[in-house]
C-alpha cells in the first residue's frame, strides 16, 4: 500500500494541490498546531514527536531542540523534499500503518492526514500503540457537516478525501484507545493568490469546516 500511496502523492500531486506550500501554511496555523503538540507533551523536558503525514516537515521545523523530532510520509518526493530543507530531523518514507521508527512516542500528530487513509482502524490501532501511556495523539481532519457543508464540499478538490465525514464520526473515532481531552473548530480559507486564512475557534466549533482534536492515550 504504501508503493500505490507513493506513486498518488508524488510531485504532480503536490504541485496540483500546494502550489504554495510556505503560503498554504503561514505562521498563525503552524503556531497554532505547535501550541497543541505542547498542549498534548506537558512537561515532559525532552518529548519524541512523531509527524504522521509530514509532507515537507515545515510543522517539525516549527519545533525548537527540546523536541526529538521525527517524520514519515508515504511520498518519496515529499520526503526528499524534507530532508534538504530541515536538518536535524529523522524522514523516513512510510506509512501510518507500518512505521519504521522504534517506539514509543510521547506525542503523535497528523495534520489534514486521516482523510487520506484507507484503513482507519489499522491506523488508530498503530498510533495507540506507538505512544507511551498518556501519550498525546493530535490530528485536524476536514468536516462535512452543518450549514457549510455544501460550500466544503464544493470547495474541495482534492480526489484522494476518502473519508468526508461528519465532525461527529471523528469525535468518536478513537473509541476505547484514546479520551478526548479537548476539540477546535478551524475556519480556514485559501483565496486566490494562494493566501490562507486559518482561525481556530472553540465558540464556533460546530459549524467550523474543519476541525482538530487532541487526544490522549488509555
Amino acid at each position: 500500500m504504501a508503493f500505490e500511496l507513493s506513486v498518488k502523492f508524488d510531485r504532480a500531486y503536490f504541485e496540483a494541490q500546494y502550489r504554495d506550500y510556505k503560503r498554504q501554511n503561514p505562521p498563525r496555523k503552524l503556531a497554532f498546531y505547535r501550541r497543541l503538540a505542547e498542549m498534548a507533551a506537558g512537561p515532559n523536558p525532552r518529548p519524541r514527536i512523531l509527524d504522521i503525514g509530514c509532507a515537507f516537515g515545515l510543522f517539525l521545523s516549527q519545533l525548537d531542540s527540546r523536541w526529538e523530532r521525527f517524520g514519515m510520509d508515504v511520498s518519496e518526493y515529499a520526503i526528499l523534499q524534507a530532508r534538504e530543507q530541515v536538518p536535524g530531523v529523522r524522514f523516513e518514507v512510510s506509512s501510518a500503518e507500518q512505521g519504521v521508527f522504534q517506539s514509543p512516542f510521547d506525542v503523535i500528530t497528523a495534520f489534514d492526514v486521516l482523510e487520506h487513509l484507507p484503513r482507519l482502524d489499522t491506523v488508530r490501532s498503530a498510533i495507540s500503540s506507538s505512544l507511551v501511556g498518556g501519550g498525546g495523539f493530535v490530528f485536524v481532519v476536514p468536516v462535512y457537516d452543518g450549514p457549510l457543508r455544501p460550500v466544503v464540499r464544493a470547495l474541495d478538490r482534492d480526489p484522494t478525501h476518502i473519508h468526508k465525514q461528519s465532525r461527529n464520526f471523528w469525535l468518536t473515532w478513537a473509541g476505547d484507545d484514546f479520551s478526548l481531552r479537548d476539540w477546535w473548530g478551524i475556519c480556514r480559507y485559501l483565496l486566490p493568490g494562494g493566501l490562507c486564512l486559518h482561525f481556530p475557534t472553540h465558540s464556533m466549533r460546530r459549524f467550523a469546516p474543519a476541525i482538530a482534536c487532541l487526544l490522549q492515550r488509555g
